[in-house]
């Protein structure tokens, strides 16, 4: 049976509860919409879908089986109708089992906001007054949301394509139509959704930047609302990379939107650079500073970089190009980990990095636009308490070239991440991880623990909640352990890109325990 499925009759409840009946599963979790008589203020006695079928099949069939990797659960199906429906009548049916309530909980939520954002699928209200009209159910973010309603009939014709008006920008004389072009051509990779990466996207989302990329690890945490103003309440423990591209795709759905879910390391990050035109790093963090400068340098792709402190920003634009200088050069080694206090340890005013990355947002678009800026090469520093700022100069002759340069402080700073990143620590057997006082961190699901316990003392996290539960890992060295050694693997390396550096994974996961050595990598 497919994942997805639409239907042009009604929907058989009994047949579809009971496909998803699993021996593994403890929770269930259904959402129905039914058809309601009214919708803002006007009297409905009936709607109509209508759907390009082939193209919403293979898109819900994708949606669904996201949920079910992304949550891990048991089984998961979706099935919307077509055609005529009246009052009371179910439209859309969503069924999750799984082995916990949690994971069915959120599946169920992500399929029907993906499904309403990414299906062609349109609705067509018949209201008492005999009036009708279409209403676009794609490009659309929560199901309570108010959703676009034509002013004026299209019987014959789906909601038309969303065209967004460029026009105010458009009409600044270094602008124009070519500058518009270039935007559309644009690809510009933005390094942390929060609280300077929220105005980065929506401004570069709304000027008609054509791809972005986006990049985090976190889910959404009740701190961060009063500084992340693309997210809400009802968002709180969701990976903020897809709701950002989620919101997106509501404020501009011209725009394409290309997700990284783990952070860029030593290994990857080069080549993921080598596929923009632009980067800006909106992190807290100071190895991806470093790491971004780096591959700015080798790649020869620009990066705009700000971080905060209270009430405080600083501002830099690394060009990439020969002589111009970059962050080794004004700091040619990175600090220990923890010199630099975060947003957590340090506290922040919700405006600050907004202030901050609204001026990334400008120094991005006079980069793909060619408009005039400073022509030093200067470290901008902001007071927003007192009002001040100052150019800090930067002197290449003085920083990277008094050691070799730019591009060979950017390779060894990268080599020495990746044998960071790739630290590998052999173990004789399992005994002796645990005598050598490593905590074991158990990532599988229940069903996989029962059918080979581990027989040791461990923490259990399953894979699917290691980010949002992070805070819950203990201090000192820890051993990540799943079955094959690719869940604990990608958690490692997630959980070493937020500063915890004293993690590791089992290779080959609980295979591994039954050959005779046992091997611990990073």
């Amino acid at each position: 049976m497919k994942h997805f499925s639409l239907a042009s009759d009604a929907i058989d409840l009994a047949r579809l509860h009971a496909s998803l009946q699993h021996p593994g599963s403890g929770g269930f979790c259904a959402f129905e919409g039914w058809v309601r008589n009214s919708n803002e203020g006007r009297a409905v006695n009936g709607l109509e879908y209508e759907a390009y079928a082939e193209l919403a099949l293979a898109e819900g069939e994708r949606v669904v089986e996201e949920a079910i990797a992304r949550y891990g659960v048991n089984a998961a199906h979706c099935m919307h109708r077509t055609g005529n429906l009246a009052i009371g009548d179910l439209a859309v049916w969503i069924g999750v089992s799984s082995a916990h309530r949690d994971e069915a909980f959120r599946a169920c939520r992500y399929i029907i906001d993906e499904i309403k954002h990414r299906l062609p699928i349109w609705k067509k209200e018949h209201y008492i007054d005999g009036d009708t009209a279409w209403v676009a159910c794609a490009h659309t973010y929560r199901e309570h949301e108010h959703e676009h309603k034509h002013g004026h009939d299209h019987a014959h014709e789906p909601a038309a394509a969303f065209v967004p008006d460029y026009s105010r920008q458009t009409r600044l004389r270094e602008v124009g139509e070519v500058g518009q072009a270039k935007l559309a051509a644009a690809c510009v990779l933005v390094i942390g959704a929060g609280g300077l990466g929220c105005p980065v996207l929506t401004y570069l989302a709304g000027a008609g930047v054509g791809t972005l990329g986006i990049v985090d690890g976190d889910r959404l945490d009740a701190s961060n609302l009063h500084r992340q103003t693309l997210y809400d309440a009802r968002d709180i423990g969701e990976p903020k990379v897809d709701l950002a591209a989620r919101r997106i795709a509501a404020l501009n759905p011209t725009v394409t939107v290309r997700t990284y879910a783990d952070p860029l390391h030593a290994g990857n990050i080069v080549d993921v650079f080598e596929q923009y035109d632009l980067v800006v790093e909106c992190t807290d963090d100071l190895g991806s500073r470093y790491l971004s400068n780096d591959a700015t340098i080798l790649t020869g792709t620009p990066l705009i970089l700000a971080s905060v402190y209270q009430y405080e920003g600083q501002l830099q634009v690394v060009t990439a190009k020969p002589g111009d200088p970059c962050l080794r050069c004004l700091w040619p080694q990175e600090p220990a980990a923890g010199v630099a206090g975060s947003c957590i340890e340090s506290g922040v005013l919700g405006p600050v990095p907004g202030v901050l990355g609204s001026m990334q947002a400008i120094e991005a678009l006079k980069l793909l636009l060619d408009l005039p800026r400073q022509a030093d090469h200067a470290l901008l520093l902001i007071n927003l308490l007192d009002g001040t700022s100052q150019r800090l100069p930067i002197d290449a002759a003085q920083g990277c070239i008094l050691h070799d340069g730019c591009i060979e402080a950017a390779r060894r700073g990268l080599a020495t991440a990746q044998a960071t990143h790739d630290v590998d620590i052999v173990f004789g057997d399992l005994d002796a991880a645990i005598a050598a006082g490593y905590t074991l961190v158990d990532l599988r699901e229940a069903k996989e623990i029962a059918a080979q316990p581990l027989h040791a003392p461990s923490q259990w996290i399953p894979s699917a909640l290691i980010g949002e539960r992070a805070t819950e890992l203990v201090k000192g060295p820890m051993l990540l352990i799943c079955a094959s050694g690719r869940r604990s693997g990608v958690a490692a390396r997630m959980l070493r890109g937020q500063g915890m550096l004293n993690i590791h994974s089992l290779a080959g996961g609980m295979a591994a325990l039954a050959t005779p050595h046992d091997r611990f990598v990073g």
